[in-house]
């Protein structure tokens, strides 16, 4: 098993592979104002558990933001610019969400970078995402930008195959993963996040991911 330890404990800031960075804590300095305006668009678009092409119920529950939404049904994975729940647009990209995102992307050498898409996943314990590509974006040449928030988790961080053994990354509240460049389409996934309690978040993991989807 490999855990990786972060090599710069005053900046903060880990290396992982070429193109991808973690800043230890990056986030906590926008808590308050994050973290409010993502209780608006859950209110918005509420969490729901969606459905894999292969009609398993997913173990993450799940909601957007944005101008375009990630959606799995039977149909496939796919963007949409409307909740499929409601019918009605996404709810917009709250200021905060979008100048973090840049700000993170950015600090990992990807200038210009800005997201037009926000997947809100909430992890209650137990649940986990296997390991897979984010694959469903037009352009590749943005990176992805994954900030956590609540409990603890272990992100799993592997190759361009499957089979590559990962690193397993432990993520904290604040935390923010940014891939891009040679990292794009490195498989990636969250083993089953532990049970216990999060004085802001409560029983939960939230993962907000920024993408350029369009």
């Amino acid at each position: 098993m490999m855990t990786a330890e972060l090599f710069d404990a005053d900046a903060g800031v880990q290396a992982l592979v070429p193109g991808a960075l973690l800043l230890r804590g990056f986030a906590l300095a926008h808590e308050d104002v994050v973290v409010a305006a993502l209780s608006l668009v859950v209110a918005d678009a509420p969490l729901r558990h969606m459905t894999t092409p292969g009609g398993f119920r997913m173990s993450v529950a799940m909601t957007n933001c944005g101008v375009l939404g990630w959606v799995s049904d039977t149909s496939g994975y796919r963007y949409d610019s409307r909740d499929p729940d409601s019918g009605q647009p996404w709810p917009a990209m709250p200021a905060a969400f979008t100048e973090l995102a840049t700000s993170a992307a950015a600090r990992a050498g990807f200038d210009g970078f800005v997201p037009d898409a926000c997947l809100v996943n909430r992890y209650d314990p137990g649940a986990r995402l296997t390991l897979h590509q984010d694959r469903n974006e037009r352009d590749f040449d943005a990176p992805i930008v994954s900030l956590s928030l609540g409990l603890p988790a272990l992100f799993l961080f592997g190759g361009t195959r499957r089979a590559e053994r990962p690193l397993r990354l432990p993520l904290r509240h604040g935390d923010v993963v940014v891939w891009g460049g040679p990292a794009r389409l490195r498989y990636h996934g969250v083993a089953a996040v532990r049970a216990g309690h999060h004085p802001r978040i409560g029983a939960h993991r939230i993962n907000l991911t920024f993408r350029k989807a369009g």
